[in-house]
């Protein structure tokens, strides 16, 4: 089975580009094969339409908050809702979410999704540190226009599964200690040592999702010595997605919210 992991960014380009992760599962063994770069939209997007099979987790948030959709009465289907959203200008997408925070009171500024919680992830409206809204904004309307099926919000090619990861939840299962930093000043040995402990669980299948990762040495080297880790978030994305092919569902809740999304990996009761 194909398996891609994606660390994404709103802001591809050469320093920081898209990278995607292909491998090959059976069952709970995952081997990475190789690792590419995409540093534009169009070279990203020409990947996205290739043909599959492949089951991939992508690194942004594939929903809205439904508290925030409706209090705006954006649409409530997911195509509709991304549809919506990608004809605003980011700036315009920014101000909205930014009047929705400022009318409300200190401690719950922001709308939540139901997976954030037990992801521990950041609210899919939030702008900056990180700005992952942006990401939303960027990545939705490109997996809608590549005609993929984005497993329980929208139907497309059977072939290509897209599924949302987040490379953090697989990392805290190993280890709740930092292991990535852009800025090259605070790439430091803690991190990498961080990293080595990630890796290295991986490896052994000694982490909660139970996948075991084979790679080579070579790449098993780079993804330590890369202290930005955006190697090693691709191969978590691909480790999520691993896991969620051996399960009913994909792993994910039968009532998931259709313009929330969940986050593969992430329990539920």
């Amino acid at each position: 089975m194909n398996i891609i992991g994606v660390d994404f960014t709103s802001v591809p380009r050469r320093s920081k580009p898209i990278t995607v992760a292909h491998g090959e599962a059976d069952g709970a063994v995952l081997r990475i094969t190789r690792l590419v770069p995409y540093p534009d939209w169009a070279s990203y997007e020409h990947w996205l339409a290739q043909p599959g099979p492949w089951i991939g987790a992508f690194d942004f948030p594939f929903g809205l908050s439904r508290e925030l959709v409706d209090h705006l009465g954006w649409p409530g289907t997911w195509a509709e809702l991304v549809t919506h959203c990608a004809a605003l200008p980011r700036a315009a997408l920014r101000d909205t979410f930014k009047a929705f925070c400022d009318a409300r009171p200190a401690g719950s500024k922001f709308a939540h999704r139901v997976t954030d919680g037990p992801a521990g992830s950041s609210p899919s409206m939030k702008w900056v540190n990180p700005p992952v809204a942006y990401m939303f904004h960027e990545g939705t309307r490109r997996l809608l226009q590549a005609g993929v099926t984005v497993h329980g919000l929208h139907a497309g090619d059977p072939q290509r599964i897209a599924l949302e990861g987040y490379p953090g939840l697989v990392a805290r299962a190993v280890t709740r200690a930092s292991y990535k930093s852009d800025e090259k000043s605070k790439q430091t040995p803690a991190r990498r040592a961080a990293r080595v402990a990630i890796l290295r669980a991986l490896q052994e299948g000694s982490h909660p999702l139970g996948v075991t990762l084979k790679l080579s040495r070579k790449l098993a080297g780079e993804l330590v010595e890369d202290g930005s880790a955006d190697w090693l978030d691709a191969v978590l994305c691909a480790v999520a997605a691993a896991w969620a092919a051996q399960r009913p569902n994909y792993g994910l809740p039968a009532d998931m919210d259709p313009v929330e999304g969940w986050t593969a990996g992430a329990a539920f009761d």
